[in-house]
């Protein structure tokens, strides 16, 4: 038997970051939106004996691990060890389209996918508020990836408010070749808070807030006013590591976006369009404009992991 599940990439419409506190975490205010460009996991029977195995398809293939740190893989060892399951003979495979390294959650999604699909698969009918906490063990953009939609992530992002949305938002992500490290762009973020002179620490910088404009134009389905309202704090960051990702920006907005990103810890740039054909040509523009490796234009908000179907081998 096998059974796939669908799960969004995410953009982070407001990503305010606190400062660096004594755990190595920071606090954050993290404004989830769940956009259509996904992945499907697949997690099917495996033969006695051989383990977890992983496979992967897609753009980005070979840039993902198939091995135990993949958070596919984790998230079913850890579904089966909650519920006192043997070490589970495992296939699963990954429809790669969500960017890798690229500031999208797209390896968090692949854990949530793999733990409804696993709970599916071995008919465990996990209460959803015991998934997320099993998805947060696996890391602080898991829960997200559970829930979809537009949520409000406070901690370390894993404690969750859902948001009221209006209508239907539409995207454009430019896709950078290669990846930036998120506790890299972190670390960055914090040196250029110290080279500020403003202080790194969660005792030099506010605990970070979500923005109330950008939460009225969210509910309200006002594309520009949420344009007006994107922020990222740790865009520096990520255009000091990677200075061309100003080209990138640059070339979106020049298109006819309304407004641009980085998103999350990049180097994947956002661009928020007035409507879905504009959100088309500004894909089209950035393709051309030989600043990203690829564009996709996609909308949201959309759900999280859900199952699209089961399959029964043989019969």
């Amino acid at each position: 038997m096998s059974v796939t599940v669908r799960v969004p990439a995410k953009v982070n419409v407001q990503l305010g970051v606190g400062g660096l506190r004594a755990d190595g975490f920071h606090d954050l205010a993290n404004v989830f939106f769940a956009v259509a460009l996904g992945d499907e996991v697949t997690a099917a029977d495996g033969e006695p004996g051989t383990g977890i195995t992983l496979t992967c398809s897609g753009p980005d293939a070979d840039a993902v691990p198939l091995d135990d740190g993949n958070l596919a893989a984790r998230a079913a060892r850890l579904l089966a060890a909650h519920h006192g399951l043997a070490e589970p003979d495992l296939r699963l495979h990954i429809a790669k389209a969500i960017p890798v390294a690229g500031g999208m959650a797209g390896g968090s999604a692949d854990g949530a996918a793999a733990l409804v699909a696993c709970d599916a698969l071995w008919e465990l009918r996990t209460p959803v508020e015991v998934l997320l906490e099993l998805a947060a063990e696996l890391g602080s953009d898991v829960p997200f990836a559970l829930l979809g939609g537009v949520a409000l992530g406070r901690g370390r992002g894993e404690i969750l408010e859902a948001l009221p949305v209006g209508g239907t938002f539409h995207w454009v992500f430019a896709v950078a070749d290669g990846g930036l490290s998120t506790p890299a762009v972190f670390r960055e973020c914090d040196r250029l808070r110290e080279e500020a002179g403003t202080g790194s620490s969660d005792t030099d910088v506010a605990t970070p807030d979500a923005d109330p404009g950008l939460l009225a134009a969210l509910a309200e389905g006002d594309a520009a006013a949420l344009a007006g309202a994107l922020a990222n704090d740790l865009q520096p960051a990520a255009l000091s590591l990677r200075p061309a990702l100003a080209d990138t920006l640059r070339a979106g907005t020049e298109a006819g976006a309304i407004g641009a990103l980085v998103s999350g810890s990049g180097p994947t740039c956002a661009f928020l369009a007035k409507d879905a054909d504009s959100a088309a040509a500004v894909a089209e523009a950035l393709r051309r404009s030989g600043t990203c490796r690829a564009a996709h234009a996609t909308y949201g908000p959309v759900p999280g992991a859900e199952v699209l179907g089961a399959e029964v081998f043989g019969g």
